[in-house]
């Protein structure tokens, strides 16, 4: 006999989850920065910060699961997600760190992050997962005018044929961040969120790692700043916010989850700011208020 969950602890499942992804969007906002002082620090290319990233990320997961002897995961369906995920990772981290270095961190994190709960609600919508009501329409639109005003307030001397192909790279990694969400909303049998963020991207490392050596190398001189900011590239933007996220798309849909990572964005922008000197008018604070009253709004219509 089937038991259905009592309502208050579905709800406090709900909550949970929804707090997870904030975390995990406020963790991804440290990427951008790090990943590009990284890469003034080491002299290295967009595809080998992504492999380091992933590499380091898939790493300090799969370790641990290794030394407390958890069972890997076992079936064609398990190790199918896995791969899926190693090769989404591979491309949107790819995709991201090229736009950034033709770009600026701010737009190339606005538009990667900013195009993705479009396109997964646009998903929903089609397969039948999620009817797509007034509120959440509003809300979208709201979020959507609040990025467009901090895209045209981030300032750039890139050339414009740069600017257009870093955009392009964006959104295919938006692509690729949008399908990975719209497949971890289901889960699989047998596969918790650690395992599949951890072994997913240590093959996503291995699908990078020879194409940044034959083309750019990954070679660089160790210091202390450039060991830190790997470690710190590796874990709080990577394998603890990825694991976050994962776990928080159990209950949680993938639309909303998507919508809550444009909490990087935010970050991402403060931070950019602050440390990369990417300047930020008046104009541009606007769209972060009216980003940041979208993800209240949505939050709140979620979880009354």
């Amino acid at each position: 006999m089937l038991v259905s969950e009592h309502p208050v602890a579905a709800a406090r499942r709900s909550t949970t989850g929804l707090w997870l992804l904030v975390s995990a969007g406020v963790l991804w906002g440290t990427g951008g920065p790090s990943g590009s002082l990284l890469a003034l620090e080491t002299g290295l290319s967009p595809l080998a910060v992504a492999a380091y990233r992933l590499a380091i990320g898939g790493v300090l997961i799969v370790v641990p699961l290794v030394l407390s002897r958890r069972p890997l995961p076992r079936g064609r369906r398990a190790w199918t997600r896995i791969t899926v995920l190693g090769m989404l990772a591979a491309a949107f981290q790819a995709c991201f760190f090229a736009a950034v270095s033709l770009t600026t961190v701010s737009l190339a994190t606005l538009l990667t992050i900013g195009a993705s709960p479009v396109l997964v609600l646009s998903a929903e919508w089609i397969t039948g997962r999620r009817r797509i009501s007034r509120p959440v329409v509003s809300t979208v639109a709201l979020a959507v005018t609040g990025l467009a005003l901090l895209v045209g307030a981030s300032s750039s001397d890139r050339t414009t044929s740069g600017v257009l192909a870093g955009a392009a790279l964006a959104l295919l990694s938006a692509g690729g961040f949008a399908t990975m969400t719209f497949v971890s909303a289901r889960p699989v049998p047998g596969l918790d969120d650690l395992a599949a963020t951890g072994l997913g991207f240590t093959i996503g490392a291995a699908l990078l790692a020879p194409l940044a050596a034959g083309t750019s190398g990954m070679s660089f001189t160790p210091g202390w700043a450039s060991i830190g900011l790997l470690l710190l590239l590796g874990t709080a933007p990577t394998a603890v916010a990825y694991t976050l996220y994962f776990r928080g798309l159990r209950t949680t849909p993938a639309g909303t989850a998507a919508l809550m990572a444009l909490l990087e964005p935010l970050v991402g922008t403060v931070l950019a700011a602050w440390i990369l000197d990417d300047r930020l008018s008046p104009t541009g604070l606007i769209g972060a208020g009216l980003l940041t009253t979208a993800l209240l709004l949505h939050a709140r219509h979620s979880h009354p």
